[in-house]
């Protein structure tokens, strides 16, 4: 156990029993027996209040709903717990069996607080993850003796992100139903997360979603199923740039307050906290499922913008005993080598056949720095400054505690190909590009562990069919719930990478909310 600056936030680590707690913090864990003491965050059943912080430390603290509707910190920060959540071993034992939904209302409850009600939580959840193509959610799969796959590409779009997007949709139209608002969502993506979004809000009555996507930088599949839906709320927008130039695009937007203030613009990608959240919910029940709490195991994690791994890392310090989290990267290997020399330094984007995660600027990392560093939000406002004006900075002694905390690999794009060709040979399963750097990088960390090894697959493999096909000599295909996508017709606007031609489109496509704004 250890505290983390201004005494108010408590870490454990996977050896965590009740019986060698000291008496006095035996009953502080989330989900207990007993009630929790004043400065350690409790579970739902107590309906308390959930605050948070900027990074940054220049921004007033908001509830989760707030948080929610909110996405990027008025001061440019991204916001984490003011005081993390901890679940007790004997309730994380107790997920073992349960459906999906009901592990996920649990542990976004941890962080919603009194915000949404339980009974609410799980009827969102059930709705959500009713829509999953496989009864698990988020099943395992063993493809080797000490080895699983995830799969977390049984949604809609076919990708991870569907699994906090279903819920986001839920969470943020039950908060603006309650305010009586709408609100305009801009999102940037570099492949899965425009299509998610696309389809979780289609049809909604109180939000508009604007997607901005690198032309031609994304597959076939991952563009139609962003341009191809003909619902009026929902927008693609092509940019000629990469996934950094629509990111920065939606970051400028942000923080220009007037304009975030007129249309109430809200936020889908991992900077909205309650993203993150619902991410963490497939690291508990994957654990769970291979002896959790009673036996620790390890993740490694395709990665680019840092979220998916940083929901890993947020179930380690719930409780969940993961041994290692390795960070998994492609080409554009920036987290990699920030591991290796301690400075985070951008590249030129390389196109490879993952690509959504050819990505430099990884924003979640802000997160964990900002932990990291005892939550000195100076140092945050630094290290961000120096990374907006000169494209790089030094973590400092922020590089001890990324390496002690994570693995970090890089897979060329001839260790992509080996690994999907020798799965396919030595287990019959088919890796689509982004989990075969997962498995390289589990093969290269934990080759000798006995700690069950568990590969992140965020996406199926149909959505690369040009890439399976160079790999495979084969193009799989979609399902068939998917199988018209290829011939429906497509709209999307291609823009330039400018702020003020991609603000005009945003703000003539939104609709106005006469019911006010925030």
């Amino acid at each position: 156990m250890c505290l983390i600056r201004g005494g108010a936030t408590f870490r454990f680590g996977f050896e965590l029993k009740r019986d060698r707690l000291p008496e006095s913090l035996r009953h502080s864990v989330c989900g207990g027996r007993n009630s929790p003491p004043p400065y350690l965050h409790s579970f739902q059943e107590s309906l308390r209040p959930v605050t948070y912080i900027s990074t940054r430390g220049e921004a007033a603290s908001l509830t989760f709903e707030d948080v929610l509707l909110r996405g990027l910190a008025r001061d440019g920060g991204l916001y984490v717990p003011e005081v993390w959540p901890v679940i007790a071993p004997e309730t994380i034992a107790s997920f073992a069996g349960k459906p999906f939904a009901e592990v996920a209302a649990h542990v976004i409850g941890c962080f919603a607080g009194a915000s949404v009600g339980p009974d609410d939580l799980r009827a969102m959840a059930e709705d959500a993850y009713g829509r999953f193509g496989h009864p698990a959610v988020t099943p395992l799969v063993q493809i080797d003796r000490n080895r699983w796959v995830l799969e977390l590409f049984h949604g809609p779009t076919l990708a991870f992100k569907d699994v906090a997007m279903q819920m986001l949709a839920r969470l943020m139209d039950h908060a603006l139903a309650g305010r009586g608002q709408r609100a305009a969502i801009v999102g940037a993506t570099s492949g899965d997360t425009g299509g998610a979004a696309i389809e979780a809000f289609r049809g909604s009555e109180r939000v508009d979603v604007v997607i901005l996507f690198p032309e031609g930088r994304v597959s076939d599949v991952q563009r139609r199923m962003m341009t191809t839906p003909i619902d009026a709320n929902v927008h693609a927008v092509a940019i000629k740039g990469t996934f950094d130039d629509c990111q920065a695009l939606v970051k400028a937007m942000f923080n220009d307050l007037a304009f975030r203030d007129s249309i109430n613009l809200a936020g889908v990608n991992s900077i909205n906290w309650a993203r993150i959240v619902a991410q963490v919910t497939y690291y508990f029940v994957a654990g769970v499922a291979l002896g959790a709490p009673y036996r620790p195991v390890s993740f490694a994690v395709p990665t680019g913008n840092f979220g998916d791994i940083l929901a890993g890392w947020v179930a380690k310090r719930m409780g969940l005993p993961i041994q290692r989290l390795t960070i998994a990267s492609n080409e554009n290997d920036i987290l990699p080598r920030a591991h290796a020399t301690g400075v985070y330094e951008m590249q030129g984007v390389v196109e490879t056949s993952s690509p959504s995660m050819d990505i430099q600027i990884s924003s979640n990392f802000e997160r964990f720095l900002f932990e990291a560093s005892g939550r000195d939000a100076g140092y945050i406002r630094g290290v961000m400054g120096a990374l907006q004006q000169g494209g790089r900075f030094e973590l400092g002694a922020c590089a001890g505690p990324f390496r002690e905390t994570f693995g970090a690999v890089a897979a060329s794009e001839a260790d992509v190909a080996d690994a999907i060709r020798r799965t396919g040979e030595t287990s019959g399963y088919l890796l689509d590009p982004h989990t075969a750097c997962g498995l390289v990088a589990l093969e290269r960390t934990q080759a000798q562990s006995e700690v069950p090894g568990i590969v992140l697959s965020t996406a199926h493999p149909a959505k690369f069919p040009d890439a399976m096909e160079r790999i495979t000599g084969a193009r799989p295909g979609l399902p068939e719930r998917l199988s018209s996508l290829l011939s429906l017709p497509e709209r999307f606007p291609v823009l330039a990478n400018d702020v003020a031609e991609v603000k005009s489109f945003v703000s003539k496509a939104v609709r106005s909310a006469p019911e006010g704004v925030s």
